[in-house]
């Protein structure tokens, strides 16, 4: 019996009152109180109160500690009298050596030792009872798990029943030294991976105990994802979100337990291989791998953000890629280098795609005749790389698939090798525009077009893997090589997998006059990287490379629909959310713009008229959407919402009615200490009202309060098209700068507007409004109405005038909280307008906000290419789904906008769907279609309140077009739950 057991036994059982200190036992107090309680004042009663109600708190641990400790005593006594107590227990934590003659097994050679006794080390995975004497214990050793059988006997030192009843309360996951003889099973044991054989277990020792419950288990989560039928590997249908039940939060929260999974422990064992076998061809062609410094005394290499770091009071930045100490090294006569190493990229792309943090495979060799030789090279490491995957890893692939349903790679012997023009032909073929315009051959491809290139590459090639060849030479870096033929063309290519990038590559310029002179036009000092120019200046020979990113390389090779999935621990932008700010680093800024103070003659309703959940000390909604909003927010103002109120914080959730659902827009408006609270009070007051709830434009953290404490399912179609204005990206592409030139040559200016807009002012700008209504074609699908006016105190506006002084268009922005910055609200060219002027109007805005220090900003929400599935939706209702957006998507051109953004360096940061299971049928499509636009009711409602008053906010003649696009959505919706009630009788449709 160990004596720290007895002795924290002797103190628990003394009275607690007595550890207290000068504090008095619960009779003491009470029989005080009751003699003078005429006699103390209501402060003192309530301090007794309170000092009684913590002393019983404390009691209860103590007891509860007490019949622990009483309960191992128990245990502890029981092995000291079993015979059998050598056979079994917990070793001492020590370092001592073990000494044994056993070898020691490895379940990947089981096989091996069969009739023999081992000795390993394994997990515990499951226990399953049987009897007082028998009972069934999976072990597991990383990849594989193995039966245990521990059966108890009449033998004198023999395995006892004490010893079952021990092991069958060890925990899940803690690591023991197990003794046991392997035999072949009496039947297949389907419960484990190896099904063949099992063991006797002789002697089971606890190395390592688990003394914290996991929110879930290995064996939980390695539960394999099982498809419909008539769900294929390569659906259509992206999954992001959760695995086996538990979501990706969760996953990288507890990421030691998630990696100990059979699916982590291949995907890393593939990524493994993948540097293996890249270097073994690299290595067997005569490349040197090099190491260099992530530390770099500039910001180089446009086109990425860099990561600032204070070097002892001096500037110093994390490397984007090894690519200046590679060109170094060849002028230094390595003439054939790589690198695998960290990248590091200050990019807020908040994407399944992007990381801030990665692993690059970056490559260099010296070129004897053409940057083709680099090019050659490169695709016959990937491919030398895929096939030696595929032909000798099949069982760590297929542990994969369980969990990423996949096909396995296609790609031909002869690589696909197209012209960047011969796909720009492919696209213009297929009818793709980018924002609605043409493609441009000499501008770059948007990453839906990429992705849309990659389908049709598969279809007419039937490859997953291909190389885009003589890229425009503007959208490459300084470095790059001209063609030789075409100056507008570059020696460069990337490589697609699956229809997105994981190479660029190319030639660089070797000649130390057009280095330098390059490096002046992207306003670069050459002697901020001395270093790196000087390997020019002393002789340089002609070369080529590229760059490869180790978990994009991964993530699409298997298929795992989220870079996270492929790095061991991601960082994105959205990392470290409750580290403290650092001393002297900004995080964001709460940066006030020019607004206005009062718009004479705007009279119109907003909502809150409609928010009568109001009390006098909650703030006010335009305030709240000020301090804690996003893009979605600044719509709640609009007539058509209603706002729920949190009656103890104030906190505020914007709906609309529609087809007996509540449809809410964004998450709630609170700080984010209460936002579980104010999410669970909102849906019961939902089912108080009978009505079914669903959710949209809601963040990462709402969707998981939703989905993990309230099971809700969860998708997303959506995202935030965010900028970062420091981004050289926000300055546009060469067309947008084409289009400001132009509106600028036709004498267009911008005016600010700050304090009061007049009568005159407003009237004028609200005549463009009604003439640009008038003259949209097409359908528009807006959560919010066209009315620049409301809540002016949190707005700012940018007037575009013609060459006659006559406003030809409007931006008005609106405040955010500090973390999103401003939203551009409404960006509108008026009818007979100068070519570009939203060009120059998003242009000049970008420009004032980035001057004023605002650090991020948003255009608002934005259609997704695809549906992806995050929590608790599978099969064939997320296949369903996915075709009902395509319908909606394909109806609405909903993607245009989005197109458009990314000119200016837009990037997504998703927002999700959220809804408890049986709220989105078809007519729960129909609600969220009624909330974005139902010209009609809308116009009714708000003209009803302005006495039919006409106003720019009412909908336009487009709004006809928009209930036959409803209506054919409809009847899609209708044959698609038609087609799956046909399919499955039993199903409920989606």
């Amino acid at each position: 019996m160990p004596s720290h057991i007895n002795a924290i036994l002797d103190l628990v059982k003394s009275p607690i009152r007595s550890l207290q200190g000068d504090k008095p036992s619960r009779g003491v107090a009470n029989a005080a109180s009751a003699s003078s309680v005429s006699s103390r004042s209501s402060a003192e009663r309530k301090r007794i109160a309170a000092e009684t109600k913590q002393l019983d708190k404390e009691e209860k641990v103590v007891k509860r500690e007490l019949a622990k400790l009483t309960k191992e005593k128990e245990v502890v006594e029981k092995h000291d009298r079993d015979p059998a107590r050598e056979r079994y227990g917990v070793l001492l934590h020590a370092g001592h050596e073990v000494k044994d003659d056993l070898p020691r097994g490895d379940f990947r050679t089981i096989r091996n030792v069969v009739g023999q006794c081992i000795m390993f080390r394994a997990r515990v995975q499951n226990i399953r009872p049987m009897s007082a004497k028998l009972a069934f214990i999976v072990f597991r050793q990383q990849l594989l798990t193995v039966q245990g059988v521990l059966c108890a006997t009449d033998e004198e030192g023999g395995i006892s029943e004490n010893m079952v009843r021990w092991a069958e309360k060890l925990p899940k996951e803690t690591i023991v030294l197990v003794e046991g003889f392997v035999r072949d099973a009496q039947q297949e044991v389907i419960s484990t991976e190896v099904h063949r054989f099992e063991m006797d277990v002789l002697k089971l020792h606890v190395i390592s105990e688990v003394t914290d419950v996991p929110a879930w288990t290995v064996a939980e989560a390695s539960r394999s994802v099982e498809l419909d039928d008539d769900e294929e590997g390569d659906s259509d249908v992206v999954h992001t979100g959760r695995i086996a039940g538990i979501s990706l939060q969760s996953r990288l929260q507890h990421r030691a337990m998630d990696l100990r999974t059979p699916t982590n422990q291949a995907i890393f064992r593939v990524q493994a291989l993948v540097c293996r076998y890249a270097r073994s061809y690299l290595d067997d062609r005569g490349f040197i791998e090099i190491h260099t410094t992530k530390l770099q005394p500039a910001a180089t290499e446009s086109g990425s953000g860099v990561f600032k770091v204070d070097y002892f009071q001096r500037a110093a930045y994390l490397a984007q890629s090894p690519q200046l100490a590679k060109e170094t090294c060849i002028s230094a006569d390595f003439e054939r280098v790589y690198e695998i190493g960290p990248v590091f990229r200050a990019e807020n792309s908040n994407t399944h795609r992007h990381m801030t943090e990665f692993t690059g495979i970056d490559i260099e060799m010296a070129i004897e005749r053409s940057y083709l030789e680099a090019r050659s090279l490169i695709d016959g490491m990937l491919k030398h790389v895929f096939r030696s995957i595929l032909q000798n890893h099949q069982p760590e692939l297929d542990k994969v698939k369980r969990q990423f349903p996949h096909d396995d790679l296609v790609f031909p012997d002869d690589t696909v090798i197209l012209d960047f023009h011969d796909g720009i032909r492919l696209l213009k073929d297929d009818g793709w525009t980018e924002g609605g315009e043409e493609l441009d051959e000499y501008e770059d491809l948007s990453r839906r077009g990429e992705v849309r290139l990659g389908q049709l590459v598969k279809e007419k090639y039937n490859t997953d893997y291909y190389i885009l060849d003589k890229f425009p030479l503007d959208v490459r870096p300084f470095y790059t090589m001209p063609d030789p033929d075409d100056p507008r063309l570059s020696n460069s290519f990337d490589i697609f997998v699956r229809g997105e990038e994981i190479l660029s590559g190319g030639q660089r310029l070797h000649s130390a006059y057009e280095l330098e002179k390059q490096l002046e036009e992207a306003c670069i000092n050459p002697e901020e990287m001395r270093d790196y120019v000087n390997a020019f200046r002393w002789g340089m020979p002609p070369h080529a490379g590229g760059g490869i990113g180790l978990e994009r390389l991964v993530m699409l090779f298997l298929k795992l629909s989220n870079l996270c999935n492929a790095s061991l621990f991601p960082r994105d932008p959205k990392s470290f959310p409750d580290a403290a700010s650092a001393a002297g680093i900004h995080i964001h800024n709460d940066v006030e713009l020019p607004h206005v103070t009062n718009v004479v003659g705007f009279d119109e309703p907003t909502v809150v008229s409609q928010d009568d959940m109001k009390k006098p000390d909650h703030p006010p909604l335009e305030d709240l959407i000020a301090r804690h909003g996003d893009s979605t927010h600044t719509a709640w103002t609009d007539p058509g919402y209603k706002v729920w109120r949190h009656d103890k914080t104030g906190a505020a959730i914007g709906y609309i009615h529609s087809h007996g659902h509540s449809v809410s827009w964004g998450y709630p408006l609170c700080p984010y200490a209460n936002l579980s609270e104010v999410i669970i009070a909102y849906v019961a007051w939902l089912g108080e009202k009978d009505l079914k709830p669903i959710w949209l434009n809601v963040d990462a953290r709402t969707e998981k309060i939703l989905a993990d404490e309230l099971d809700w399912r969860a998708l997303s179609v959506t995202a935030d098209q965010r900028i970062r204005c420091s981004d050289p990206a926000t300055y546009g592409n060469k067309n947008v700068h084409r289009k400001v030139h132009a509106a600028e040559r036709a004498g267009m200016t911008v005016q600010i507007i700050t304090g009061e807009i007049s009568d005159d002012l407003r009237e004028e700008i609200d005549k463009g409004i009604r003439e640009w209504q008038s003259s949209r074609a097409g359908t528009q699908v807006h959560t919010t109405m066209v009315r620049p006016w409301a809540d002016c105190r949190h707005r700012s506006y940018f007037v575009g005038r013609d060459k006659d002084g006559k406003a030809c268009g409007l931006i008005s922005i609106a405040k955010l909280a500090p973390e999103h910055g401003y939203q551009i609200k409404w960006a509108l060219a008026f009818p007979n307008s100068p070519q570009g002027t939203s060009e120059k109007l998003l242009s000049y805005v970008i420009d004032e906000m980035r001057n004023a220090g605002v650090v991020v900003a948003t255009f608002g929400a934005g259609a997704k290419d695809t549906l992806e599935v995050i929590d608790n939706i599978r099969g064939i209702k997320a296949k369903l789904l996915s075709q009902v957006y395509q319908a909606i998507v394909s109806s609405f051109s909903l993607t245009n906008k989005s197109r458009y953004r990314e000119k200016f360096g837009a990037f997504e940061d998703p927002l999700y769907i959220c809804y408890p299971n049986g709220s989105l049928g078809l007519q729960g499509v129909e609600a969220i279609m009624g909330s974005v636009k139902d010209p009609q009711k809308n116009r009714d409602k708000r003209n009803a309140m302005l006495g039919n008053s006409k106003s720019p906010s009412d909908s336009s003649p487009s709004g006809s077009s928009t209930v036959v696009s409803i209506n054919s959505t409809k009847r899609k919706l209708k044959e698609i739950d038609e087609n799956a009630a046909e399919s499955h009788p039993f199903s409920t449709g989606t």
